[in-house]
């Protein structure tokens, strides 16, 4: 009988080390690539960065594909926002972009670290994401991150499909550059990307 707690202690080890592996395995943080050639004419020619990657699947937004350029006051019209409510003038424009073919009415900003709300989360090297509208109508008060994309929709996969697209080969993966991720010269990240240091 003196076995039974030994073998719980183990198999308490195991999965413990298992949950370790699968955190140390995780891509997020990390940069998508589509390679020349990719099959899925989504996601040709794109930069993807990777806000969530476990065993459960993965989940990114493209940072290279603006699809509008508009009035952020029109914007949080459009979206139910009430930006007067703060008692200030809202102006300015404010670019779209194209986060993948899932949930395209859902939006992210996509933002550096020096700014945070109640639905913030950081993901890794100077990056954050948040969604809300708190985020959208400080941005557009001049009161948002220092550099930020705002994304409709996103890049998913479910348990094990990222892994077997990298198998394939349709995928490179490299760190993460916030001057990549966040800046505005998009025509040009694919190709920047592709010179990119591969991990994978």
């Amino acid at each position: 009988m003196r076995l039974l707690p030994a073998l719980c202690l183990i198999a308490a080890l195991a999965v413990g080390a298992a949950a370790s592996t699968a955190q140390a395995d995780s891509l997020s943080g990390k940069v998508l690539v589509a390679r020349k050639g990719m099959p899925d004419p989504r996601f040709q020619e794109t930069v993807i960065y990777l806000i969530d990657h476990d065993r459960d699947g993965a989940l990114g937004l493209v940072v290279n594909k603006p699809f509008a350029v508009g009035p952020i006051a029109a914007l949080l019209d459009q979206l139910g926002i009430d930006a007067d409510e703060q008692g200030e003038d809202v102006g300015g424009s404010v670019t779209l972009h194209y986060g993948g073919p899932v949930d395209p009415g859902r939006y992210f900003v996509l933002h550096s670290d020096d700014y945070e709300a109640d639905r913030t989360r950081l993901v890794a090297d100077g990056i954050a994401w948040t969604i809300g509208p708190e985020a959208l109508i400080d941005i557009a008060l001049g009161q948002g991150p220092r550099r930020s994309l705002l994304v409709f929709g996103y890049s998913g996969w479910g348990p094990s499909q990222l892994e077997d697209e990298l198998a394939r080969g349709d995928w490179r993966v490299i760190d993460a550059d916030p001057d990549l991720v966040l800046g505005t010269d998009h025509e040009s990240k694919w190709e920047r990307a592709r010179g990119g240091g591969i991990i994978i």
